[in-house]
C-alpha cells in the first residue's frame, strides 16, 4: 500500500491536482475478497466492488481480451458511474469484518459435510469394483476384515489398507462434525449477538429447522438492510427473467442471480412449509394455484411459494409479524 501511496501522489503533482482531490477506484469481486476494499479505504480511496458479470461485453463471437483492455473498459464504466449512471453496474454490498466472520461456521460445517459424502462415495465406489454392495457404512471399520468379492475372497491387501485409510478420514470429518454442530448450540443457546437473537425468532415458526434458520440470518438477513419485497427477491435471485422482442414474450426461468446457497434453501423451506404449515395462507395459495396442476407446474409454483415466503420471513424478522395463518412450534 506504500507504493500505491507514491504513484497516487506522484499522478497528484503530475497533473496538478491538491493533495486532498478524491480518488476512485475499482475492482471485480472475486477470489481477493474484500481485504483489499477495506485497506484502499483506509488510505482514503473511494473504492468500489463490482458484479463482474454486470459488466457490459462485446456481443461478438470473437473478441480481444487482454488486462488492458480489461482496465481501459473498468476505468470507462468507473467514469460513467462517477457521473451519475447508477445503472451501468452491479456494485456488491461489502459486509463488515465481524458480519463476514459470522458466515465461516456454517460454510466450515457445510464442506465439512462435503467432504465427509465424498470420502464415503469413495469407499462404495472401491467396494463396488469389488462387487460389493454395503447396506450401511456405520460399522464399516469393524465389519472391513469380513467383506468378501463377489467371488468369496477377501479383499486384496493393497485396497484394504487403503480402505483402511479412507475410513479414518470419514472418522475424523466426522468428529469435526459434532464439534461444529456442538459450538452452533452453545452460540445458539448462550449468544447475545443479533444475528443469534434472529436465528431463535425463525426457530419460533413451525418448518423452519436449525440448518435453514442459521444460514439464513448469517448469509443473509443479518447484514443487508432492505428497502422493499422487490430486493428481498431480487438478491436471492428468485425474481422472474422476462424476454420481450417485438411479438414475443416469454419467461426465461429465475434470474439465479443471488446467493445460491440461501436461493437453495429457501426451495427447501417452501416445500417444507407446505407439510408443517399447511393452514398458512401462503399453503393455501399454493394448492389453489399449483396443488392439481403436474408435477412441472407445481416446481414452477414452488419457485412462487419461496419468495413469498422469504419475503414473509423477512417481514416477521422486521416486525415480529407472523405470516398470516402459520403457527410457532409449542
Amino acid at each position: 500500500m506504500a507504493a500505491l501511496a507514491t504513484e497516487l501522489t506522484q499522478a497528484k503533482r503530475r497533473f496538478a491536482l491538491p493533495a486532498e482531490a478524491p480518488v476512485l477506484s475499482c475492482y471485480e469481486a472475486g477470489r481477493d475478497g474484500f481485504w483489499l476494499h477495506r485497506a484502499l479505504a483506509a488510505q482514503g480511496i473511494a473504492n468500489l466492488v463490482v458484479d463482474s458479470s454486470s459488466i457490459e461485453v462485446n456481443r461478438r463471437r470473437r473478441r480481444a481480451k487482454s488486462d488492458r483492455l480489461d482496465v481501459r473498459k473498468l476505468l470507462t464504466m468507473l467514469l460513467r458511474y462517477a457521473t451519475g449512471e447508477r445503472r451501468v453496474w452491479h456494485v456488491v454490498h461489502v459486509p463488515t469484518p465481524p458480519e463476514e466472520d459470522r458466515r465461516q461456521l456454517h460454510r466450515e460445517l457445510l464442506t465439512t459435510k462435503r467432504d465427509r459424502a465424498r470420502v464415503t462415495n469413495r469407499i462404495k465406489g472401491l467396494l463396488a469394483g469389488q462387487g460389493v454392495c454395503l447396506a450401511t457404512l456405520a460399522r464399516f471399520g469393524t465389519e472391513l476384515p469380513a467383506v468378501r468379492t463377489w467371488d468369496g475372497t477377501p479383499l486384496p491387501p493393497a485396497l484394504t489398507r487403503r480402505l483402511e485409510r479412507e475410513w479414518q478420514k470419514v472418522r475424523h470429518l466426522t468428529t469435526q462434525i459434532r464439534a461444529l454442530q456442538a459450538e452452533r448450540r452453545a452460540l445458539l443457546h448462550t449468544s447475545a449477538d443479533p444475528a443469534v437473537r434472529q436465528v431463535r425468532q425463525l426457530l419460533a415458526l413451525r418448518a423452519i429447522g436449525l440448518e435453514s434458520a442459521w444460514l439464513y440470518v448469517m448469509e443473509f438477513f443479518s447484514w443487508r438492510q432492505f428497502a422493499n419485497r422487490r430486493e428481498v427477491g431480487g438478491l436471492a435471485g428468485l425474481t422472474p427473467t422476462p424476454y420481450q422482442s417485438g411479438d414475443l414474450q416469454r419467461e426465461q426461468g429465475i434470474t439465479q442471480a443471488g446467493n445460491r446457497l440461501v436461493r437453495a434453501m429457501a426451495i427447501e423451506i417452501a416445500w417444507a412449509w407446505l407439510r408443517w404449515q399447511p393452514e398458512s395462507a401462503l399453503a393455501r395459495w399454493y394448492n389453489a394455484r399449483f396443488g392439481h396442476g403436474s408435477s412441472r407446474v407445481r416446481r414452477i409454483g414452488i419457485v412462487a411459494l419461496a419468495r413469498k415466503l422469504l419475503v414473509e420471513l423477512w417481514r416477521y424478522l422486521e416486525t415480529g409479524v407472523v405470516p398470516e395463518g402459520a403457527v410457532l412450534k409449542a
